[in-house]
């Protein structure tokens, strides 16, 4: 077993002839405490590192693995230094220690620290927006893992998410595979937003350890908001607070519950030009039976509703003729298509079936309180982040 080093530094005074000498006993130096202490070599990685200093206060903390520094901070006092994230399974730590006292020697210690492997691991498998992605203000932060989560508390407190304007936002788990960041208010537009997961050792179950950190970005773009009133058939959209279209449309015919516009904040989700689209729930033949390319199709909902081009300009601004979709004139819908952002916030008014919350981006649909419920963490940070408990 590797022992710490402890290094003291003292000072003698000498005095020569026969004049009397009364030399001062030097205090005891601090003594230093690492765990898991020196020498580990199966180490938890979830509980992650710890320095303290009994009897004086710590001047300097160094851990490093692989020649790569890890993050730490010292308490207020000075006598507390602790890793900010969890450590890597089946990994070996470096740490150097220094703590002082006036009037004492310096006690310096070093040593390494092995952690434990893991039995089973899991990681990041998908996310949206995807790193490098230009998003609207509505913008939800989707994680999807691939193993289901137990400890949903240990995985959200290793999610950090940081904006150069700040912003209030929480985590909440629609799945034990995902969970979904969503601001208060829509993000501020023009600014980069960066997500980390530091997953590498937190314990999200038994014997179920992450694998490895996992950081993207991304850019919310300029605020486009679009309002839709299936009542008098109009669509209006703004761009950074300034109108830049007026759109005749037509909606649902609201004969069926398939066929009604929902009402609500939806999102947009992805587009095609052109998409393919089947009446659901019918065969070929069946009355009411469809199967068609519709070009320039904006997705809002996981329920078929999309904003698309449709040449039925006689309905658009007059009547709602659609099987649940939003139409419009070929040559606006290829606008909004070539403007529209993943995330832009899409309102509907007017109809008498609402969109629910988990219908495709539907999240803004819960009020605020709500949504909050749906965090494992009794307290969120103001990006969500936070630092993992030991």
């Amino acid at each position: 077993m590797r022992r710490a080093v402890m290094f003291c530094v003292a000072f003698v005074l000498a005095c020569g002839g026969c004049s009397s000498v009364t030399a001062e006993t030097p205090s005891a130096p601090p003594v230093v405490r690492v765990w898991p202490p020196f020498g580990s070599k199966h180490a938890r990685p979830d509980r992650g590192l710890l320095v303290s200093a009994q009897g004086g206060t710590l001047s300097q903390v160094l851990v490093y693995q692989g020649g790569e520094p890890v993050p730490g901070r010292l308490d207020e006092s000075r006598t507390t230094w602790r890793t900010d994230w969890t450590l890597k399974p089946a990994t070996e730590y470096t740490i150097t220690a220094t703590a002082g006292r006036e009037g004492a020697p310096a006690t310096v210690a070093m040593g390494r620290v092995r952690t434990r492997a893991a039995v089973r691991t899991f990681q990041v498998a998908a996310t949206a927006p995807l790193p490098g992605e230009t998003v609207g203000a509505g913008m939800p932060i989707v994680i999807d893992f691939d193993t289901p989560v137990e400890d949903r508390a240990a995985v959200e407190r290793a999610l950090e998410v940081t904006t150069q304007t700040p912003v209030e936002g929480a985590w909440r788990w629609i799945s034990d595979t995902q969970v979904v960041y969503r601001t208060r208010r829509f993000w501020p537009a023009r600014q980069r937003v960066t997500v980390s997961a530091h997953l590498a050792g937190v314990r999200a179950g038994a014997g179920l350890y992450g694998a490895a950190d996992s950081t993207f970005s991304f850019t919310v773009g300029r605020r486009q908001t679009s309002l839709i009133d299936a009542k008098t058939h109009q669509m209006l959209v703004s761009r950074d607070g300034q109108i830049v279209q007026r759109m005749a449309i037509s909606a649902g015919m609201a004969t069926t519950h398939e066929y009604t516009t929902t009402s609500g904040v939806h999102l947009t989700m992805d587009k095609g030009n052109p998409v393919r689209m089947v009446s659901p729930g019918r065969e070929k033949g069946d009355p009411g039976y469809y199967d068609m390319m519709i070009d320039h199709a904006v997705r809002i909902s996981n329920s078929g509703e999309y904003v698309h081009a449709k040449d039925n300009v006689w309905a658009q601004g007059r009547a709602n003729v659609s099987h649940g979709c939003i139409n419009s004139r070929p040559d606006q819908a290829a606008w909004f298509y070539a403007t529209s952002l993943r995330g832009d916030p899409v309102t509907i008014t007017g109809t008498d079936r609402s969109l629910e919350w988990n219908n495709g981006w539907g999240f803004w649909q819960l009020p605020w309180e709500k949504w909050r419920l749906g965090s494992a963490l009794a307290e969120t940070g103001p990006a969500g982040g936070g630092v993992p408990k030991r």
